[in-house]
């Protein structure tokens, strides 16, 4: 769903000229950055609120909850200040040579998703507490509002009242404000277990903050470096020619639907290993993540299928040329085929961190990353003068030795631990 409304709303901006379109593209580049920081401390707010659920504890849990509102709202209100008042700043900083016009865009987007962050902060919070006690309908059902509420005034601005980049922008405020305000009122309902019942829970005890912070900084740290890649990565290809450009691009925004089954059992893992950690139940624990693998395997066959002998259709969306089609294909085939690493390389994270040992996946990641999805595709493109294949091929390496690693360790971590 979130893929799906990304995509018409990247549509709807385009309406309203490709400056506007550049602004908002560079903005959103720097949002997604703190989104991604965002997700890994709400994410470490889910291991530990499971964990106390999973203990029996509903009096930690809620005040778990209560932390994890504090820490995220404080952060996001600095974050939201700095790039509401230094935008200008910032924005030249990072890309100076771009046109006033663009540039007018770009710092008018910011400041108005720079307002939105604390409510993001809000929501994502709310929505974490609910995932460690199993409920992602309720969740669901907000950010389907959100995303509509989002098109819906995208439509309204834009077409109706011929507005520019605030047409976007606007809408993508309010409908985070509705989000975070309808997300609370569903938390505290006197239904909800985990419901906040004082200001006293949020007050900041030290022991459970650390707690979520040594989940949290972990991955988003992991996650950080990981955006940071991409960008190098990029940057490589850009070397190669337009026709790479676009072919990478292309297969890059295709192969995300392969993604999308081992997220969501990746977010469902987090909850289920943390409870079971709680009930000190390390053995269950293990045998959902391997159950929760093989669902894995289980969708990605007939999304890699459908990707591989529909390809040629799939990239015919996009009307490249057809010297750039023909390298789209081959990547999308090379990725579908690839997949088979990728559970086990990417699920098991979730694992540990769950049963709090966030620092391992982060180690193993960023240097994974330096060493294959990085020096291997430099050594490939730069010395080699290999084409843009052999960029994914220098990921693929970065799949196996994740694999390794980490399927060795969960094979010897003892489920008395």
């Amino acid at each position: 769903m979130s893929v799906l409304v990304g995509m018409v709303d990247v549509l709807m901006v385009a309406f309203v000229g490709e400056a506007t379109v550049s602004g908002v593209s560079l903005v959103d580049s720097i949002n997604h950055l703190v989104l991604q920081f965002l997700f890994a401390m709400t994410a470490g707010g889910t291991v530990v609120c499971a964990r106390y659920i999973g203990s029996g504890d509903y009096a930690l849990a809620k005040k778990s909850g209560g932390q994890l509102f504090s820490v995220t709202t404080f952060l996001m209100l600095l974050l939201s200040l700095l790039l509401f008042f230094g935008e200008d700043s910032i924005l030249h900083l990072l890309f100076g040579t771009v046109s006033p016009e663009v540039m007018r865009d770009a710092e008018v987007y910011m400041r108005f998703t720079a307002v939105s962050f604390p409510f993001l902060a809000i929501y994502y919070s709310a929505v974490s507490i609910f995932r460690a006690v199993g409920n992602t309908r309720l969740s669901m059902l907000v950010s389907l509002g959100m995303n509509l509420l989002n098109i819906s005034g995208d439509v309204l601005c834009i077409f109706g009242l011929g507005m520019g980049v605030e047409g976007v922008a606007i809408p993508t405020l309010l409908s985070r404000m509705v989000a975070a305000a309808v997300i609370c009122i569903f938390l505290q309902s006197s239904d909800n277990a985990l419901r906040i019942d004082n200001f006293g829970q949020c007050k900041l005890d030290g022991r459970i903050l650390r707690e979520i912070l040594s989940i949290g900084i972990p991955s988003g740290v992991e996650s950080s470096l990981f955006n940071v890649g991409k960008v190098l990565l990029q940057s490589l290809v850009s070397t190669l020619g337009t026709a790479s450009i676009a072919a990478y691009a292309v297969a890059g925004n295709l192969v995300t639907y392969l993604y999308l089954p081992g997220n969501a059992l990746g977010a469902a893992m987090v909850t289920i290993v943390g409870q079971c950690r709680g009930a000190g139940e390390l053995g269950q624990a293990k045998d959902y993540t391997k159950l929760l693998t093989l669902l894995n395997y289980a969708g990605l066959l007939p999304i890699c299928a459908v990707m591989i002998f529909g390809r040629s259709i799939w990239v015919g969306f996009y009307h490249l040329s057809p010297q750039s089609s023909y390298m789209a294909e081959e990547l999308l085939l090379a990725h579908s085929l690839a997949m088979i690493l990728w559970p086990v390389a990417f699920l098991l994270p979730y694992y540990f961190r769950a049963i709090g040992r966030a620092i391992f996946p982060m180690l193993v990641a960023i240097g994974a990353m330096l060493v294959f999805r990085l020096g291997f595709a430099y050594v490939f493109v730069a010395w080699l003068g290999k084409d843009v294949l052999w960029v994914w091929y220098a990921m693929f390496m970065d799949w196996f030795f994740r694999l390794i690693v980490f399927g060795t360790a969960f094979r010897k971590t003892k489920p008395i631990e």
